[in-house]
């Protein structure tokens, strides 16, 4: 099973930026698709950015051209570098990993870190 710890969340203030980082107990490579979800306070879970094993990308509506996903395999690391950064991006951020293992798919998160944008 994959254990993943995010860092990197804080106080920032509106406009400023913020870059989080998502560290895997082990070996990235085959994990098909990492992904950063984030939830405010009475609101529902909501993909922010996601990465296939191929580098192909995907974005919510709301962080297109401001959020960028990464991820560095020889680190075991995803990162979410977050700029421009705007009240609404309140949040617990937290990471996922969606992988095949032992002939069923399965899914990783990490505990969530918190990021608070001050207007």
């Amino acid at each position: 099973q994959v254990q993943l710890v995010e860092s990197g969340g804080g106080l920032v203030q509106a406009g400023g930026s913020l870059r989080l980082s998502c560290v895997a107990s082990k070996s990235i490579v085959d994990i098909n698709v990492m992904g950063w979800y984030r939830q405010a306070p009475g609101k529902q879970r909501e993909l922010v950015a996601s990465i296939t094993s191929s580098g192909t990308t995907n974005y919510g509506d709301s962080v297109k051209g401001r959020f960028t996903v990464s991820r560095d395999n020889t680190k075991n690391t995803m990162y979410l570098q977050m700029n421009s950064l705007k009240p609404e991006d309140t949040a617990v951020y937290c990471c996922n990993a969606h992988y095949f293992w032992a002939a069923i798919w399965r899914d990783a998160w990490g505990q969530g870190t918190q990021v608070t944008v001050s207007s």
